[in-house]
């Protein structure tokens, strides 16, 4: 087998390694297996307690993006007002990598899941941007930490 090379950094900690091919992938599996402890232990000096808590929301963001867009309405009760159902359509558009929306992209994703439509998405985004849940940005908007969290 030939010669293989791995540099890796996670948070402070580096680890570099050279050797044969199937022993640099054991250690590299063995790192990528500890990688949110490690992150945890030793994390970049300039990563605040707030970096590292939207390094848990990025984590549970592929835990919604594995849902469909029904059965994540359905699981936060967002069928009982159109404004909660406007916020968790775009917390779920979100967690699929979109971070900046428009009303089209709610209604849009909403009629491709063969979910009701929204009376107003317009009145919906203000009145989630009045409880702080969305922040406009243009002509296009964003969820906010809290409007997260209020699902």
């Amino acid at each position: 087998m030939g010669e293989s090379k791995i540099e890796i950094k996670i948070g402070q900690i580096s680890f570099s390694g050279e050797g044969e091919q199937d022993w640099v992938a054991k250690q590299l599996d063995k790192i990528l297996g500890q990688a949110e402890k490690l992150i945890h232990l030793a994390p970049e000096p300039s990563q605040s307690a707030g970096a590292v808590a939207n390094h848990k929301l990025m984590a549970n963001a592929s835990s919604i993006a594995s849902k469909t867009l029904p059965a994540f309405l359905q699981e936060k009760n967002a069928a009982r007002s159109q404004v909660q159902k406007f916020l968790a359509t775009a917390v779920w558009l979100h967690a699929k990598g979109q971070n900046r929306l428009q009303n089209s992209d709610v209604s849009k994703a909403l009629k491709d899941a063969n979910q009701t439509r929204l009376g107003n998405p317009a009145d919906c985004l203000n009145q989630n941007v009045k409880k702080g849940y969305c922040e406009k940005d243009g002509k296009q908007f964003f969820v906010t930490t809290e409007g997260k969290d209020s699902l």
